[in-house]
């Protein structure tokens, strides 16, 4: 199994947190592989270059699947393969949404279109480049070319409300939200309004979600559950049970066991 990131060239940083790689080779006669994405408050762009999966318990979702984006969203999913796959991604912001395709990032919470559905001839010809480059290196190149070119002539907009949602994904906000709109020189219902439109959800549940991911990191750790609550900001371990089987579908004591899926990759 090879799993690992790579950062985004400086022009994309403000957008794009990583690109990342996970390929497996399957052992002939083995059991198949299930790929669980739980909740997060980011968005990808997706490529699987090497087969396809299929989505567990949602109908529709087929192996012809095999570029598009699963923006942010507030619930797990499950995927299933029985071959050796390569998935290519970018993990990308969410505000990074209304930036690069034009559309608010509430319109897209919780979506999976393929590449197609979502941009139509632009998005079938990326496909194509991605599928057909001979590593991951191309890759990178002709995604952060196609990136670059979706951002000529912008600017980012609304500073505040960006700062606002980094403040909170990169784990700023420790304590409640109530007073961001000051901090950020925004009234209440002009916070409330823009976050979700560059968020795609409220911060009461980006805060959430970054407190989800937080927690995440310590799947390798033996530290008590509690600490692990404490440390990551929940006012109690009701709380932080409650959040990770709404979002992972686990609770804290199997996700922590070392025998959930989707454990075996994180980000950043």
């Amino acid at each position: 199994m090879n799993y690992y990131t790579v950062p985004p060239p400086a022009y994309l940083k403000p957008y794009v947190r990583c690109f990342w790689v996970f390929e497996h080779v399957m052992n002939p006669g083995g059991p198949p592989y299930i790929y669980r994405s739980i909740a997060d408050g980011c968005a990808e762009i997706v490529f699987h270059y090497q087969a396809a999966f299929d989505e567990i318990g949602t109908p529709g979702i087929a192996n012809n699947w095999r570029a598009g984006f699963h923006f942010q969203t507030n619930h797990h999913r499950r995927f299933i393969t029985n071959q050796s796959f390569g998935i290519f991604g970018a993990y990308i912001y969410p505000f990074a949404v209304p930036y690069f395709f034009n559309i608010p990032a509430d319109e897209t919470s919780n979506e999976m279109p393929d590449i197609v559905t979502f941009l139509g001839k632009e998005g079938g010809e990326l496909e194509e480049k991605m599928m057909l480059a001979p590593d991951n290196l191309k890759r990178i190149e002709i995604l952060t070319g196609f990136l670059e070119n979706k951002l000529k002539n912008k600017a980012l907009k609304n500073h505040n409300i960006v700062a606002a949602i980094k403040h909170i994904i990169h784990g700023k906000q420790t304590g409640p939200v109530s007073g961001l709109a000051d901090k950020f020189n925004l009234s209440m219902r002009q916070f409330d309004r823009k976050f979700n439109e560059y968020a795609g959800f409220g911060p009461k549940t980006i805060l959430r979600l970054v407190r989800l991911h937080n927690a995440t990191q310590h799947h390798n750790t033996d530290k008590p559950l509690t600490q692990i609550a404490l440390e990551c900001g929940y006012y109690d371990q009701s709380h932080f049970i409650h959040d990770l089987k709404a979002f992972t579908g686990y609770p804290p004591s199997f996700y922590f066991s070392g025998n959930a899926e989707g454990t075996e990759y994180r980000y950043i």
